[in-house]
């Protein structure tokens, strides 16, 4: 009642608990209503019964008009100010049962439904009614005619109903705030799902701390890119489901390889994955990962005909970082990156294309066949290799091009 679509969750939970409490201290007053109104005493029966009446009214002009302020100031202002009166009516402390301990009420809720500094207020406002109720109790002489069953009874209950009410409306409060606590940190654990989806772990702490710029020079890092050849013709005959689906399963593979070796995918631009290794602490035998990962890729994509995928790689110098400021990105710039990727464009499909110096680094724990020659579009002629396996054991051609032909074919390579 009276929650607004703007408000936060505590200031929600706010206005819920202060409806409760006035629900719950207005149907509570039927027993002093009743009570004092058998025992004949009707002026005490009518306060507890205005504060009922002024308290339906009062919550239906919150539920309509949403005046938050005025409804917590007014509801405050009557739990604090009708028991020290209901008091005096009595004639002081013991007729009453020290009814005026319903005052404290009102510092309660300032505590659960305001600010501190309010709440602070509202408590010296209480010991203010207190110190009045006593200072003026002896010289009360309109001592009501209460049986003594009835004013222990009474006490009793103030001092229950008042404890009571305190637990209850603390115990809904501590409720919904750990089940509020329990769906922020839900929410935190899926944000930082999402951010380490998007962002190594080591940058995504960097990030959180509030570094910025986040940028990185690596003096040796290799880069890995892979593309599905064909891919543009095959994405015009297929239906976008199944696209995206046949996308989603062949990098959820290469997700998995390049997780297993410790590497860091970067991105993926339409077909093509880009992977890299060296990068944030990274194993000094990150270059032999990044190679067996290629070839990994390269032997998943063959038991899945009529797939084939290119691969491109360069090991060198690369500067990384985080770019933009809601989509950011973790990538990579520099000569080596663009290499591998000439790497992978001007490759044979079915293969693992490496520069010389990606070659000179890994050899001899790999065996490669040489390409020779070819030219490298913003490069020049350049010499390439083709990785085709670990020296530990080398794979038969598994489908790559025979090393004649292609030697033969390397100033010239194959358009796909």
């Amino acid at each position: 009642m009276g929650v607004l679509p703007t408000d936060t969750h505590a200031e929600a939970l706010r206005k819920e608990i202060l409806v409760l409490f006035s629900s719950v201290t207005t149907l509570l007053s039927f027993v002093w209503v009743g009570t004092y109104a058998a025992l004949g005493l009707y002026v005490s029966a009518a306060i507890p019964l205005s504060y009922q009446v002024f308290s339906v009214v009062n919550l239906a002009v919150f539920a309509k008009r949403k005046r938050y302020r005025f409804f917590r100031a007014s509801t405050l202002t009557l739990g604090l100010l009708l028991p020290f009166i209901l008091q005096l009516s009595l004639g002081g402390f013991l007729p009453s049962s020290a009814v005026v301990l319903w005052s404290f009420t009102a510092p309660l809720g300032a505590l659960l439904f305001s600010r501190r500094a309010e709440a602070a207020g509202w408590f010296a406002a209480f010991v203010g009614i207190v110190g009045l109720s006593a200072a003026v109790d002896p010289l009360l002489t309109n001592t009501a005619d209460i049986p003594d069953g009835i004013v222990i009874a009474f006490l009793a209950l103030n001092i229950l109903g008042v404890t009571g009410t305190a637990f209850f409306l603390l115990y809904y409060f501590v409720r919904e705030r750990e089940r509020a606590a329990a769906l922020i940190a839900a929410e935190r654990e899926r944000s930082e799902r999402l951010l380490l989806n998007v962002l190594p772990a080591p940058i995504a702490e960097r990030l959180k701390s509030g570094e910025s710029p986040i940028a990185d020079r690596a003096s040796e890092a290799g880069v890995l890119f892979a593309d599905i050849v064909g891919f543009t013709p095959l994405s015009e005959r297929m239906h976008p489901d199944e696209l995206v689906r046949l996308l989603d399963e062949v990098f959820s593979l290469f997700d998995g390889l390049v997780e297993a070796h410790g590497l860091e995918k970067i991105k993926t631009v339409g077909d093509a994955y880009m992977v890299a290794s060296g990068l944030l602490g990274g194993s000094e035998h990150h270059a032999e990962e990044l190679a067996e990962t290629a070839l990994e890729m390269q032997e998943a994509i063959s038991r899945k005909p009529p797939l084939l995928v290119r691969i491109g790689m360069d090991v060198g110098p690369v500067v990384a970082g985080v770019i933009g400021r809601r989509r950011f990105i973790y990538d990579l710039w520099g000569d080596t990156v663009n290499t591998a990727s000439r790497m992978e464009a001007q490759g044979i499909p079915g293969a693992i294309q490496v520069t010389e110096r990606a070659y000179e680094r890994l050899a001899p724990a790999f065996v490669f066949e040489e390409r020779g020659m070819i030219e490298v579009r913003g490069k020049g002629p350049m010499r390439t290799y083709l990785l085709v396996g670990s020296s530990e054991g080398v794979p038969t051609s598994g489908g790559l091009p025979s090393p004649a032909g292609v030697v033969e074919g390397a100033a010239d390579p194959p358009a796909v």
